[in-house]
């Protein structure tokens, strides 16, 4: 699977596995099995920092386990369902203080986060509703099943567009507490294998034209946030954004205003790679 990837293509590097190593372009990656994260013996490899991206150990409680077996920190690759502590790349990575387990949120905040923040640091986020068009996930059925989440997750995600609830919005306000109770939004889950999108619809608090609110972004893309946040004027759609690092691309002439204090912006984001990407950022950060 990482010499071969329906979205992302032929890996060119060389791929092979000895013994308990898995071994790319020469380098050797101890490969473990272990249900209980206290059983992985981090400690025998010098593991600095272990990212839990199995989805079920999002409490620091249960993450505790990585530290036990030999790491001295861990990042979750999903929002966090206690107190944690949540941060996204370029958006509050400086306020991390030292703590040994934390949320790197989810890949749709990881989009979110970073646009919010531009408006509400120049003209005031007032209230807004977000909806992020999502490709599918692992979790969802190719044909119609049961559903442990709700009956419409169970229905067949390539012949369907389906409602979803989404937290993302609302962990806008936990990485950005000035804007905790203002957002919050849902999913739509679609027939595409990669690439979302996020439609952020929000009242400003002071007024903006849409081009100002353009400007902004593209200087935070170019500044602040250069990497975590892109910004494109180009007439593309969702496949030109495979692949890119940044975890939140603002398209401009995808937004609309309908007056200066309510505007809908638009920003892309490829759900895996950039993603990712911003969470190795993090995780650099963290090192």
């Amino acid at each position: 699977m990482l010499k071969y990837d329906t979205a992302h293509g032929r890996f060119d590097g060389e791929v092979a596995v000895e013994g308990d190593n898995f071994v790319i372009d020469g380098k050797k990656i101890r490969l473990s099995a272990e249900r209980n994260p206290a059983d992985l013996a981090w400690g025998d490899i010098d593991v600095d920092i272990a990212i839990d991206c199995t989805g079920f150990f999002l409490t620091e409680e249960s993450c505790q386990a990585h530290i036990d077996a030999g790491a001295k920190k861990v990042v979750q690759s999903a929002p966090s369902k206690d107190a944690t502590p949540m941060f996204v790349y370029g958006v509050n990575h400086t306020e991390y203080a030292g703590q040994s387990i934390i949320s790197a949120a989810s890949c749709t905040t990881n989009c979110l986060a970073p646009i919010a923040k531009v408006i509400n640091d120049n003209w005031g986020l007032k209230r807004g509703l977000m909806t992020t068009v999502h490709a599918a996930t692992a979790t969802q059925k190719t044909v119609d099943g049961p559903s442990m989440k709700d009956w419409r997750g169970g229905r067949a995600v390539f012949e369907n567009i389906i409602p979803s609830s989404t937290g993302a919005a609302k962990a806008v306000g936990i990485v950005l507490p000035e804007l905790n109770g203002k957002l919050t939004g849902m999913a739509f889950r679609i027939p595409s294998v990669d690439v979302s999108v996020v439609d952020l619809t929000c009242e400003l608090d002071k007024p903006a034209t849409y081009e100002e609110i353009c400007a902004a972004m593209k200087e935070a893309s170019e500044g602040s946030m250069k990497g975590t946040l892109a910004y494109t004027e180009d007439m593309v759609v969702s496949s030109d954004f495979r692949g890119i690092s940044a975890s939140s691309i603002f398209d401009a002439n995808a937004g609309i205003a309908l007056d200066d204090t309510f505007v809908k912006v638009v920003s892309w984001y490829d759900n895996e790679y950039g993603y990712t990407c911003n969470m190795l950022r993090l995780v650099e950060h963290i090192a």
